[in-house]
Order: structure tokens, then sequence, then C-alpha cells
């Protein structure tokens, strides 16, 4: 499967650099939707917007099914369960911290799709707020 994923890594980069494969949206585009703190924009709804999509509907059936196992196997292991970790260390420090202020600064993978470390502070009651730049903290 490690050889599989990094074939199709692989595969992906050069077909991306010899132009004959175009990506969903540029880093600009992410960019601007960050900071705008437009995180409902289509590009932040993709859940493997931060991993390489190993699903190609050109692929034999048997590949295509490890790529199935790969893409799941990342969704929740590189992004579910690392948002849901990072989520709890930010309650623990609110919760045992309360007389103190704090500024968490993540990186814009995880405000993609769902299941978001602002999501999993949500659902735990938290009110989270989007500081646009040149805004004062």
């Amino acid at each position: 499967q490690v050889l599989f994923a990094l074939n199709q890594t692989l595969l992906q980069h050069e077909s991306l650099r010899a132009g004959s494969l175009q990506a969903p949206y540029t880093t600009e585009d992410l960019i601007k939707h960050y900071n705008c703190g437009d995180l409902n924009a289509v590009i932040f709804n993709h859940d493997t917007s931060q991993v390489p999509n190993f699903i190609n509907t050109t692929l034999p059936p048997h590949e295509q099914v490890t790529a199935q196992e790969i893409d799941s196997y990342f969704r929740q292991e590189l992004i579910y369960k690392r948002n849901e970790r990072m989520g709890k260390r930010v309650m623990t420090l609110l919760r045992e911290n309360t007389d103190k202020s704090f500024f968490f600064a993540f990186g814009a993978g995880h405000f993609l799709g769902n299941n978001t470390v602002i999501d999993v502070l949500r659902q735990a009651g938290f009110e989270v707020e989007h500081t646009p730049p040149g805004q004062p903290i």
C-alpha cells in the first residue's frame, strides 16, 4: 500500500508538472478564502485536500480497491484523528487555565473538510471567532 500510494502521488505530481492534470484550486485561492474567513468555500469542504487523491477511475479494479482503502485510512488517521487530538489539547489548555488568554495558530489544512479543529471545539461548546487580517486581537 505504501508503494502504491507513493507511485500514485508521484504520478499526480508529474501530471501536474506536465500540465495534463489541473489542480482544483491554487494556493492563492486557499490563502484568499482563509484570510477572508470563508471556511465554507468549496475548497475547504474536501477532506482529501490535505492528502493526494488516490481514487482514480482509470485504475484497474483491484487497484481501485487499494486506492479506496488508502484514501479512507489517510482521511481517518491524518485528518480526523489528528484534528481531534489537537482540539482536545486546546480544550485542556483552556479549561486548566481559565485565567489566561491564548492564541492558537494552525495550518490551513486543519480547517479543511469535515471534523476540523474548529468543528471539534464547537461540538464541545466552545465559541470560535475568525479574526480577519489586520484586525487587532
